[in-house]
């Protein structure tokens, strides 16, 4: 008997195989196995004592008056609580005086709530400072910043023009069109108009072979996002990497790109692994804060389309207590009669009339075409899972008899217990 504790929401589901034989392989992130050099404080602060290709922000806020941080929002497991103390004293340190106000990143999510502030950055920082959370629908919130190299138009939250210096902090994993997160991402799409989103966003950039996980080569998402991030004038990141129980193994800060890339390359040398062949592929969407919902979870289920064999199943465990995380993600696959319909109509429509959430319709689908999805979850209501052409199961026992049924007892499984931190590549 063979066991693997998958990620749940805040606990675990076990997955359980009898027969060892069945199990074709295990794909992990070598970031379970990296030893840091000292505790997440520790690491960060040295990230910032000795900044990538910049002075220390200390040394950098010195004389402004008015300071923007950009941090990401209730979807991402950035440990801000252990961060963004450590930003705010290195920003006051020199300067006791500066106004700070930190803008929530949300891209197009739904606004972050004060309970997920609190939870995120502690209470004492959210009532002691000033928060922002950034709206991508408000047009009257934005300010014209040029045409990107696509040939789209970049609006960006106002705040970016009225700070005097605008820094960012995240975290870098793989991401699976933007090739990694972090970085230049924070403000395409973090706080960005809705417009700009969806032109960055459209199907032609999706289906380009380059917007793959790991991949910024010739990425046409990521040098739209590159050029956002210098029109901001965003002088300044603190990027952590992290584990599957979200803890900071490394850390990365100083100029915009050099960092990124610093913190990139030490995440492909972890994350990268050779796709194992299976006609059941088992993942998760790394657990919670990821796992909120569908929407989020459709990357996890990318690392296992790169292994499930043709017409095979992939399990995907997520709570998704949220639900589907966004009407027009929903529609766009509930309303169509199967996957590749929905997936022939998202793939010619122009980029100019890019619609809200297309792009997570369009990879979703694209999945659905190949494969077969079972979503397990005790938390999300089963007939939104099965609206979007998804079989539903409440654990996973269930979800492995409902694949036996489809492609036999005796087939091979392939398990990622965390999808979104591997880069599954030949």
């Amino acid at each position: 008997m063979l066991e693997f504790q998958l990620p749940y929401y805040k606990h675990h589901m076990t997955l359980s195989i009898e027969d060892k034989e069945r199990l074709a392989g295990v794909l992990v992130s070598n970031s379970e196995t990296f030893v840091t050099k000292g505790g997440p404080a520790d690491l960060v602060k040295k990230a910032l004592k000795k900044p990538i290709a910049s002075k220390p922000l200390s040394k950098i806020a010195k004389k402004k008056k008015h300071i923007v941080v950009i941090t990401s929002d209730h979807t991402r497991p950035v440990p801000s609580h252990i961060t963004m103390p450590i930003i705010l004293k290195e920003l006051r340190k020199h300067n006791k005086g500066v106004r700070i106000t930190i803008l929530i990143a949300t891209g197009m999510h739904r606004p972050t709530t004060k309970e997920e502030m609190i939870e995120k950055f502690t209470k004492e920082v959210v009532e002691n400072e000033e928060f922002v959370v950034h709206d991508a629908y408000k047009d009257e919130d934005m300010v014209f910043k040029g045409v990107l190299p696509s040939g789209g138009e970049l609006w960006l939250n106002k705040l970016v023009d009225e700070a005097d210096l605008l820094i960012s902090e995240g975290f870098i994993e793989p991401h699976f069109f933007a090739g990694f997160s972090g970085g230049r991402k924070s403000v395409l799409p973090g706080v960005a108009s809705k417009k700009t989103v969806l032109w960055n966003h459209n199907a032609r950039f999706i289906s380009h072979p380059a917007s793959r996980a790991g991949s910024l080569l010739d990425n046409p998402i990521h040098k739209d996002m590159l050029f956002a991030a210098q029109a901001a004038k965003l002088a300044f990141i603190l990027n952590v990497v992290i584990n599957s129980e979200k803890e900071i193994i490394s850390a990365y800060a100083g100029d915009p790109l050099k960092a990124h890339n610093e913190g990139c390359k030490l995440v492909a040398e972890l994350a990268r692994v050779k796709p194992i062949k299976a006609d059941i592929v088992v993942t998760t969407n790394g657990g919670y804060p990821l796992d909120q919902n569908i929407y989020q979870t459709v990357k996890g289920m990318t690392a296992a389309e790169a292994c499930v064999k043709p017409n095979g199943v992939i399990i995907i465990v997520s709570s998704c207590i949220d639900g589907h995380g966004g009407d027009f993600f929903y529609h766009t696959l509930a309303d169509a009669p199967n996957a590749q319909a929905a997936l022939d109509k998202i793939e010619g429509i122009d980029p100019s009339e890019t619609v809200f959430d297309q792009w997570e319709s369009q990879i979703l689908a694209r999945i659905l075409v190949k494969s077969t999805v079972i979503l397990v979850s005790d938390l999300c209501d089963p007939k939104i899972i099965t609206d979007m052409h998804m079989l539903h199961a409440k654990d996973v026992d269930e979800a492995m008899a409902k694949a036996e049924k489809i492609v036999g007892k005796n087939s091979k499984v392939t398990v990622i217990p965390d999808g979104i931190s591997v880069i599954v590549k030949d």
